[in-house]
């Protein structure tokens, strides 16, 4: 692409030098990455200055560089207010607005995100459409797996991949949208159509240091579905008429708005719940009237998972029949409330619940069918929001018969230090400390009767450990079938 008319789409931007032989055949932020003719962008990370390897990315075959600053390099150098912004404007006009040509779901909540959007994708593949999913776990398109570093990733992965998307004739892609990615404009320039809001509770308060500025993030994925209502592309906000923060996420957008819950009269409304082993029974009202939904998933959390879900697959213009058959059929996702399967006589269960919550909900959800002691492994994640520490301590002290605080994620903090801010205040005497995670996991185990059960939480699906700066093996699962198995 020519440089000259790729540039010309900022708004702001200084540039001495003329553009219009420049050619751009790709758009780069690592300098690692860079071929020849491409344009580098620097942006200035949380611990990494992409200007300190303009010359680098020079010498390894850049055409351009765009800047926040003067640099001296020997290509040319365009300047711009804020490079983080120019990169998401530029990669959507070099890849040609591929979220044009696709219909986006875009889900977001502190709980809950990867499970609805693997449902909804679920049920967009039943009806023979063609789908794409990015998040926590992976990027997927159609069966084809590719890891990401993030649960939304940057501007440039987004758009390069969306356009990949639409070259493969992908038809839907149902994205989670962390607070994060909202907050620093991963997500400017993706035209969303339907945006989901699960829940809010207390999570990532390091990053953003208040409640408010963290219901203020997750908002503006509903004003940026923006204010047309063009009847050819219709957008949709589907909200949790349940939760605390409903009223400010509906005057946030001027899209028409499906709502969902439990407690309140919704659109989609869960009513007559029953608990059963194999999962819950409940009847969903719908715009079309009520649907029996017969789920195997488990718990108070799933039924809301189901209704977002279901209500964002409406919206889409899928028939409640084929939602409703889906929804009576799946089996949830890795690391969310899942069975480790062995022969003994008690049960174990790994969730990803890493917030006082979602935590709260896993363990009530076991209270409702566990016959004997409940026991929960758990800890916190090091250089993270130390506010949640002390509570996720109580909620397990108070909801489970015996706690194992561990480690989870320690980064650079010490374990220790990290236990005795979640242990701090606590009354309760049915804990114990064990840093190590995998001798935590056995002692829980060891501990564990007939009719009980084990909780395993905090790391879900995540097959790593980080300590200091090293990212070491490590799988819930294959620690505690370790254990099972001798």
């Amino acid at each position: 692409m020519n440089a000259e008319k790729l540039i010309n789409i900022l708004s702001e931007f200084k540039c001495d030098q003329k553009l219009d032989r420049v050619i751009v055949k790709n758009i780069e932020m690592d300098h690692r990455e860079i071929t020849n003719e491409a344009m580098f962008i620097c942006i200035k990370g949380y611990t990494v200055d992409g200007h300190q390897f303009a010359q680098a990315a020079v010498d390894n075959g850049a055409s351009l560089i765009v800047s926040e600053k003067e640099l001296n390099v020997s290509v040319p150098v365009v300047i711009v207010p804020d490079t983080s912004r120019a990169l998401a404007q530029l990669a959507n006009a070099f890849y040609q607005h591929p979220s044009a040509d696709l219909k986006v779901i875009g889900v977001t909540g502190t709980n809950g995100k990867t499970s609805v959007t693997h449902i909804i994708d679920e049920i967009h593949r039943y009806v023979s459409l063609k789908t794409a999913l990015i998040g926590t776990l992976q990027m997927v398109i159609e069966d084809q797996n590719y890891p990401v570093k993030n649960t939304t990733p940057d501007a440039l992965f987004l758009q390069k991949n969306l356009r990949k998307m639409v070259d493969e004739n992908v038809d839907v892609v149902t994205m989670e949208v962390s607070s994060h990615a909202l907050d620093i404009g991963r997500v400017h320039g993706v035209d969303v159509d339907i945006a989901v809001f699960t829940n809010l509770s207390q999570d990532h308060l390091d990053y953003h240091q208040s409640m408010d500025h963290y219901l203020y993030a997750k908002s503006l994925l509903f004003s940026q579905l923006g204010n047309s209502l063009n009847q050819k592309k219709a957008k949709y906000a589907i909200i949790n008429l349940d939760d605390s923060n409903a009223d400010f996420l509906i005057k946030a957008t001027a899209q028409p708005i499906l709502t969902y819950g439990v407690k309140n009269e919704a659109t989609f409304q869960a009513t007559e719940i029953e608990w059963k082993s194999a999962g819950v029974t409940f009847n969903m009202n719908t715009p079309e009237g009520v649907i029996a939904i017969h789920s195997k998933l488990m718990g108070m959390f799933s039924v809301y998972n189901i209704l977002a879900a279901a209500a964002a697959a409406y919206a889409s213009g899928i028939a409640l029949t084929d939602i409703q058959t889906v929804l009576n059929q799946t089996t949830g996702v890795k690391g969310r409330f899942q069975p480790v399967e062995h022969q003994q006589d008690f049960s174990v269960i790994i969730d990803y619940a890493h917030t006082p919550d979602s935590l709260e909900n896993v363990l009530s959800t076991i209270q409702r069918f566990c016959q004997g002691d409940i026991h929960v492994v758990v800890g916190c994640g090091g250089d993270r929001d130390r506010r949640k520490r002390p509570l996720m301590a109580e909620v397990a002290c108070q909801y489970a018969d015996y706690a194992i605080f561990t480690s989870d994620n320690p980064r650079s903090e010490s374990p220790q230090a990290i236990i005795d801010d979640m242990v701090a205040g606590i009354s309760s005497q049915n804990y114990q400390i064990q840093i190590d995670r995998k001798n935590a996991i056995q002692q829980a185990i060891q501990r564990a009767r007939k009719d009980d059960v084990v909780l395993i939480a905090g790391k879900g699906h995540e097959t790593y450990q980080i300590v200091g700066d090293e990212v070491l093996d490590f799988d819930d699962e294959k620690a505690a079938l370790e254990f099972l198995n001798e």
